[in-house]
């Protein structure tokens, strides 16, 4: 689901790591299809010096790529890193291999929290690994907002993007969403009380109705571009990932342009989502993949690419090696009662995905 940071700022990581699944490499290797961008660029260097394991990291830049790949079987592939929401049907699928616990001593460093979270759509977190996590709120501009709503804008609140009144005015300065119908639309039922991944089909008839009526006043929705238009002015107001916003403002900050961003968590429920490692059950080298998947468990190794993507892990131990402007930051690292209120994404049965699907179709093509 993830472009973890501006698609720029990554290019040069992917060149430095060699990525390519066809390349030659003397053996041991270890096989990896992973977002594009979300790994620290010197990590495969170092479980190479350390373990004699080359990697060979391949990317993806949407889930449903990911999944019809991985559907598919024979991928050559031993790690892949799995949006939350995409584990059941994989699981259910029968191509993830379950993990051998025995060989994850530092699963111990794995936050509790986290692995209950991620038990929803792994019972008994069988398959999965928690990796790296987010959320999905709303990223402004300051200036830009508070000039066409004035001082009491409501930019902790959800009725900033879905109250007419309030968007109609953010048109000018331009609004845009990403391009994800898991996501908005589950962010649109419970913004209406309704739950987020709810199985009654009348319900996604008021989410589209809510969405058809703000959008006229929605510039695009596409999620790879969001972060850099937040970041240039072309935008205020974004429905995107905190670490986009933060990327957003850290560009500002260095080039001085004197726009400030910021993100918020409205209150009455940000979306809450985890990417996870799992080992295929066609593994070619599922010796290799264990200690991977326990090399990345180490509190100073994941520390390191939440650094480089400015997403929060789910090391409980990692903490004290990340950056303090990340870990302090409340966007990233939030309190306990403001996770508390995150709503996590979850899957939908076929039926549903396919009424979301044509919601999503309609919400898009409508002017």
């Amino acid at each position: 689901m993830r472009k973890s940071r501006l698609r720029t700022i990554f290019s040069a990581s992917l060149l430095a790591v060699g990525i390519s699944t066809s390349a030659v490499a003397a053996e041991p290797v270890m096989y990896l299809y992973n977002w594009f961008g979300l790994l620290a660029p010197e990590t495969p260097k170092e479980f190479q010096q350390e373990t004699g394991t080359r990697i060979h990291m391949d990317p993806f830049d949407s889930a449903d790529m990911m999944q019809s790949k991985v559907m598919a079987g024979r991928t050559g592939y031993d790690v892949v890193v799995v949006t939350s929401n995409v584990l059941p049907s994989l699981i259910q699928a029968g191509v993830l291999q379950p993990l051998d616990r025995a060989q994850l001593s530092n699963l111990a460093h794995i936050d509790p929290a986290m692995l209950a979270q991620l038990a929803v759509n792994d019972p008994g977190n069988r398959y999965a690994v928690p990796y790296l996590w987010g959320t999905t709120g709303i990223g402004y501009d300051v200036d830009k907002v508070k000039a066409a709503l004035g001082d009491n804008a409501p930019v902790n609140s959800w009725d900033l993007i879905f109250k007419e009144e309030n968007i109609s005015k953010l048109q000018s300065c331009g609004v845009a969403m990403l391009d994800s119908p898991s996501e908005i639309i589950s962010i649109a039922l419970n913004y209406l009380g309704l739950p987020s991944n709810s199985k009654n089909p009348d319900d996604y008839q008021k989410a589209q109705d809510l969405l058809l009526k703000i959008r006229p006043y929605i510039v695009y929705f596409d999620s790879s571009k969001i972060d850099t238009d937040l970041a240039d002015g072309n935008i205020c107001a974004v429905v995107g990932w905190a670490n986009g916003a933060l990327a957003a403002q850290a560009i500002n900050e260095k080039n001085n342009t004197g726009r400030r961003i910021t993100y918020s968590l409205p209150r009455e429920g940000a979306l809450v989502w985890s990417e996870n490692l799992v080992m295929l059950k066609d593994a070619p080298h599922p010796k290799e993949a264990m200690a991977f998947l326990n090399y990345m468990m180490r509190p100073e190794v994941i520390a390191k690419t939440s650094n480089h993507t400015l997403y929060p892990n789910a090391n409980k131990d990692a903490t004290e090696f990340v950056e303090r402007t990340l870990r302090d930051n409340p966007w990233i690292y939030p309190d306990k009662n403001t996770v508390a209120s995150l709503v996590p994404l979850e899957p939908l049965p076929l039926k549903l995905e396919r009424i979301r699907t044509r919601v999503w179709t309609k919400v898009k093509s409508s002017i």
